[in-house]
Order: C-alpha cells, then structure tokens, then sequence
C-alpha cells in the first residue's frame, strides 16, 4: 500500500471540515483512508466528522483506529475523553462542537476575532474548526480556554468592551474559526442581551472599528466617547 495521497483530495477533506460539510468530509477522508489506511490525520478527521452527524459508535471505532498506530495521540485522546464524560449516544450530536459550521454572521451580535499571545503548538495543533472554547475574565483581560487549557487572548479593545457586557448579564459562545501554530481565530456570537443593553449591540460596525486605529485623534476620542457614553449609561442603571 503507497503513501501517496492526492493532495487535491486531502485539500478538499480539510475544506469540509471549514465549510462544516460533514457527510463529504466522511467521504473524502474515507477516501484518503483507502489509498494509506495508516494516515492518522485522515482518522482523525474522519472521527471528528463522525462525531458531529451523531454516528458515535464509528467515530470511536475510528479513534481506537488511531490508538493502535499512536497510542498517545492528543487529539484522539481528548476527544474520546470528551464522548465518554458526556455520555454522548450513537444518532445524537456531540456536545462541544458546532454543528452548523458556516459560521453565519449577524450584525453587532458576531464576530470573527483573532487572539493574541496564543499558546504554545502542541496545544494550537489540538484544536479543530468549530470547537467550542470558554471565554474567561481574569486580570481585566478575557481569556479563551479549552478545556481549562489556555489558548490565547482577546485584544484589548474588544475584551474590555465584552467585560462591560459580560459583567452586567449578557451570554456569550465562542468557536474555533481557524487555526494555525502563528494565528488563531474565533467565532464569537452573542447569546443573551442583558435588559439594560437593549440597544446596544456586543460589536462594533467595521468601519467604528477602523476609527479606533485611525491616527487622527478627533475620530479616535469620538469613538472613545461615545464608548464612555455608553458606560455611563450602563452604570446609571446599577
């Protein structure tokens, strides 16, 4: 049996898994397994897919596959750790993933942020597009874990903007979008308005986003008081 794979056909089963195309990316990878039945990355990939469209027993058949020829591989590992603890059953979505994995934008309720000071490889290799990590204030920054395991950072800017919301009651989700060992990105979406932010959207348009950067110093204090305005606000309703 040769190791060699199309790489057109490797490129396509990871683009699956970007575009959440769950039932092609069993094909594909499938596919990959047939040409090196020892490709432990295409198992991997493979079990993930299973694991989202519910077929439980197969995804870990499919890890116990990737056991046998590594025994200590982290991502199986981790993984099947997370099928066993939530006791997840065959035909039933895992819990921790995104199972609509297109991501869909809405405004001032999404958005796509890339973290800062991001971990170390070996733990940025484990991630997979559309897991779920935790957001985490701690020392006035907010923090993205996985597992209890640090990833990375929120910028400033968007972290301090979320504390205010978070503080005071809205809800917030967070998703893998992409990752590699120099940049990590998240999808974060906006899961509950507390009362007192009826109106006031979780993020910023674009272009007041591109406003805050700007050299000018008239537009960086209007973006900068308007934020002040809407703290004010937001502490006369304690």
């Amino acid at each position: 049996m040769t190791d060699f794979q199309p790489p057109n056909i490797k490129n396509q089963a990871i683009k699956t898994a970007l575009t959440g195309d769950w039932e092609n990316a069993i094909t594909l990878n499938k596919r990959l397994l047939s040409e090196n039945p020892n490709d432990i990355d295409a198992l991997n990939r493979l079990a993930l897919a299973f694991t989202i469209v519910g077929k439980i027993k197969n995804a870990k058949a499919t890890y116990k596959k990737v056991f046998v020829l590594d025994p200590l591989n982290t991502i199986a590992i981790k993984n099947l750790k997370r099928l066993k603890e939530n006791n997840t059953k065959d035909d039933s979505p895992a819990v921790g993933y995104q199972i609509n994995n297109n991501f869909l934008e809405e405004t001032g309720k999404t958005k796509i942020v890339e973290l800062i000071n991001i971990a170390q490889p070996k733990v940025i290799e484990t991630l997979r597009i559309g897991q779920l990590v935790n957001l985490c204030i701690k020392r006035s920054r907010i923090f993205v874990l996985e597992n209890e395991q640090y990833v990375g950072v929120l910028p400033d800017d968007i972290g301090r903007r979320l504390i205010k919301f978070m503080r005071s009651g809205n809800k917030y989700e967070a998703y893998v979008k992409s990752a590699s060992v120099h940049k990590v990105y998240v999808f974060i979406k906006e899961t509950k308005r507390a009362s007192k932010f009826k109106f006031q959207p979780s993020f910023v348009s674009t272009s007041e986003t591109a406003f805050v950067f700007d050299k000018n110093n008239k537009i960086k204090n209007q973006v900068r008081n308007k934020e002040q305005d809407e703290d004010e606000d937001s502490n006369s309703d304690d």
